[in-house]
């Protein structure tokens, strides 16, 4: 174990090692007190990694701090059980999920405005990526729901939502500030009309796309710079990376 690791860290590990105990103990429907190491293979962490995130409905981020006090665990065993070693480096062998995180949650609030202000609304352009900003930041937003949001998905009504397919299906509908509502609408004065239902379309009249938005937001981050250069000292990604 890691001595260094703070208490809030050591409580997770340990819930995460007693949900995958209980696991194995129902997978292989003996007592947890009956689990033999060799038991616990990569297969079997595989199998629980999958169960926590499409039975438990966790996030990606969630499914890798469970893989992360597991790795530690079998870690801390390779110096007390040499058997297990390779058992061990086979569960080392298992990738992180990538996690896409919501958009700029680090900045303060100075540079978060900085960010938000960069866009020249007196273009079409303009007014889209100020809208798509917006929207990421307001409503905590993984870039694919943004770059994927439709027309229909909008809700003007008082107060004015929008309704969000998250992962594994899940709806959920974000009401949105003032700030946000008005530059969406904003943007829908002059979005083009085309045969795309989506909200955000590129120069070509077609949907946005994930590489297409971290283009605009580099721009916008070299923008935003220029107002408070404390942005530039941060990578400023449409995930936050860890």
């Amino acid at each position: 174990g890691d001595r260094s690791a703070s208490a809030h860290t050591c409580e997770t590990y340990a819930y995460s090692l007693m949900l995958l105990l209980r696991f194995t103990a129902e997978r292989l429907t003996v007592k947890p007190s009956q689990i033999e190491l060799a038991q616990i293979d990569a297969r079997l962490v595989l199998e629980f990694l999958t169960y926590v995130e499409v039975r438990r409905g966790n996030t990606a981020r969630t499914r890798n701090a469970r893989l992360a006090a597991i790795k530690s665990f079998f870690r801390y065993l390779e110096y007390r059980e040499p058997k297990c070693l390779d058992q061990s480096r086979q569960i080392h062998g298992i990738p992180k999920k990538k996690t896409d995180e919501a958009l700029v949650a680090y900045l303060n609030r100075e540079e978060i405005q900085a960010l938000l202000d960069a866009p020249d609304t007196s273009t079409a352009f303009g007014l889209r990526d100020h809208a798509m900003l917006h929207l990421a930041y307001a409503c905590g937003l993984r870039v694919a729901e943004l770059v994927s949001l439709r027309l229909d998905q909008l809700d003007s009504r008082t107060p004015p939502s929008i309704r969000v397919m998250g992962k594994g299906r899940r709806e959920r509908v974000l009401p949105l500030w003032k700030e946000t509502a008005t530059a969406v609408n904003a943007w829908l004065k002059v979005r083009q009309a085309t045969g795309s239902s989506e909200l955000f379309l590129n120069a070509g009249g077609r949907a946005m796309t994930r590489a297409g938005f971290e283009y605009i937001l580099d721009k916008h981050v070299g923008t935003a710079q220029k107002r408070q250069s404390s942005i530039g000292k941060k990578r400023v990604t449409p995930h936050v990376l860890r």
